[in-house]
């Protein structure tokens, strides 16, 4: 596992001229279901999940296709086939992908349900209110396809119909899950502020399969129920699905912007030049800028100095110092946008930090080194 969910590399503190190309480069777009697998099917029959989510993949690749012709668009499926779960994640990871867009369509036996859901990946701190309740049928149905499939062995004893199986997805999670959320954020926002599928029913973190497989942000949108009259009416309908594709694109080029953002050459070289000033306001104030061991520290001040820890989880949710989770160490909670950014090894000391990484990189596969100032989390080598 630890394999797989891949940190983003840091940006090196010499940037060349290249480092300008740097960006959102590659988008894979997953259309759920296909060939023998339908996915969800209307009351009627006539209407299945397969072919609404291929409607929908496929016109939201046509349009960051025309407006971004440098992002290349890459489509699991472009037609009714049936592709694994596995081979679907593998084809986001050998494209390089940094980005992966899952589109499905839900179901529920009650015909009031309705509405559009996100999700990224994720085992909720909180098992009994979201793992084991509100999702666990959903996840069960997305993973469900692994039993559709004649090889099942590259998916090394996973039951998706066992909830015992639900501990293989640990809590662990990286830097990847901060670009998921900020996706997701998007996609919520634009779906519930002009959708033609307006309903919110949240966003949420969630156990499944291809998502854990990839190695990229990656998010799956439950865009509306096949099992409600008006939400099918609308997905029925081109106008309606070209409307849902338009949602998920303006979330696409928001995030795009973002993202490119964040890697220009500006920024990495405004950073470079705000770690030279810190080096040298380390050494002339270094008692004022600096706190003590984290692990004896007051866990709610030193709010406005710098430090040193490995990151270790970035979640949606507050969690206890006591959670299981921290396997004994004490952490320090970051807030960082919608996300609680929890530290621990922390210490005063670049070096004694590192040090502590090295052991806690051990038992928490993702985790990474990093400084914080005045609340600001900048990664390190």
């Amino acid at each position: 596992m630890a394999g797989l969910l891949l940190a983003l590399a840091p940006l090196s503190a010499s940037v060349p001229p290249a480092a300008r190309d740097l960006g959102l480069k590659t988008v894979t777009i997953d259309p759920g279901h296909g060939g023998h697998d339908a996915g969800c099917v209307s009351k009627d029959g006539k209407t299945k999940e397969k072919d609404l989510a291929l409607g929908i993949s496929q016109k939201l690749a046509e349009k960051i296709r025309s407006a971004y012709p440098g992002v290349k668009v890459v489509l699991t499926r472009d037609d009714d086939t049936f592709i694994p779960l596995t081979e679907r994640a593998n084809i986001a990871n050998r494209n390089n992908s940094d980005l992966f867009i899952c589109v499905h369509i839900n179901s529920t036996t009650s015909t009031s349900a309705k509405g559009f859901s996100v999700h990224v990946l994720g085992q909720s701190s909180n098992k009994n209110r979201d793992l084991f309740k509100n999702n666990m049928e959903l996840c069960k149905r997305e993973n469900s396809v692994i039993l559709l499939e004649e090889d099942q062995t590259s998916y090394q004893g996973f039951d998706p119909t066992d909830p015992e199986s639900y501990i293989f997805f640990s809590l662990m999670q990286n830097t990847n899950l901060e670009r998921s959320l900020e996706f997701a954020e998007d996609v919520t926002r634009q779906m519930a502020a002009k959708g033609p599928i307006w309903t919110n029913r949240g966003l949420s973190q969630d156990p499944f399969w291809v998502l854990w497989k990839t190695t990229m942000p990656a998010v799956l949108i439950e865009c509306g129920f096949i099992s409600n009259a008006s939400d099918l009416a609308v997905m029925k309908t081109d106008k309606g699905r070209e409307g849902i594709a338009e949602d998920i694109f303006q979330a696409f080029a928001k995030f795009k912007k973002d993202y490119d953002g964040s890697l220009s050459v500006d920024e990495a070289v405004s950073r470079e030049v705000k770690t030279s000033k810190e080096v040298k306001t380390a050494n002339v104030a270094k008692t004022s800028k600096e706190v003590k061991n984290s692990e004896a520290d007051d866990q709610t001040g030193a709010e406005t100095a710098i430090w040193y820890g490995t990151q270790v989880i970035a979640t949606p949710r507050q969690m206890k110092d006591s959670d299981p989770f921290f396997k004994g160490y004490k952490p320090k909670a970051v807030k960082s946008g919608s996300l609680y950014k929890y530290i621990i090894g922390t210490s005063s000391s670049l070096e004694e930090a590192r040090k502590n990484c090295r052991k806690i990189q051990n038992s928490f596969s993702g985790s990474f080194l990093v400084k914080v100032e005045d609340g600001e989390i900048i990664r390190q080598k």
